[in-house]
């Protein structure tokens, strides 16, 4: 599997260190750009950058899951409510930090608490042993790792 392939596609496995290696890879360069749009435009655009790194976010977190044996909508659903809350702060309707809308704060709880739920399955949990119904063990011998290696 190449980068290209954990970055953008939504089939396959992949296993702990690539999870972690992609997620704080896109999770640095995301935080990067919010750093820059923030100083541009502030909340909004910080939002659009939001939106624009949920595809691979979704991407990584998918094949994650699929390792777990997890199905695709776990983690879609998780995204939906991700791209709602973004939504929000483009059109302008999420509040302020100081007094956030009351839809803001109920999509926004149950939302952190799901990350962290997701976090912990996705992030420390052993995938499926053996090959399961979204491909092969991604720890099986043999089998072509993301750096190249076997």
């Amino acid at each position: 599997m190449t980068w290209h392939d954990v970055l953008f596609g939504f089939d396959g496995r992949i296993g702990r260190k690539t999870f972690w290696v992609a997620f704080i890879a896109v999770t640095a360069i995301e935080l990067l750009c919010h750093a820059i749009a923030n100083e541009i435009d502030g909340e909004r655009l910080t939002s659009i950058i939001s939106l624009a790194f949920s595809y691979p976010e979704f991407a990584i977190m998918a094949k994650r899951g699929h390792d777990r044996g997890m199905p695709t909508v776990v983690p879609g659903a998780f995204f939906a409510i991700s791209v709602l809350i973004d939504f929000l702060f483009v059109i302008g309707e999420a509040g302020t930090a100081d007094q956030p809308t009351p839809l803001l704060l109920l999509l926004t709880v149950p939302w952190l608490v799901f990350a962290l739920v997701l976090l912990i399955d996705l992030g420390f949990r052993p995938g499926t042993p053996g090959p399961n119904r979204y491909g092969p063990d991604p720890q099986a011998r043999g089998l072509r790792r993301i750096d190249g290696s076997e």
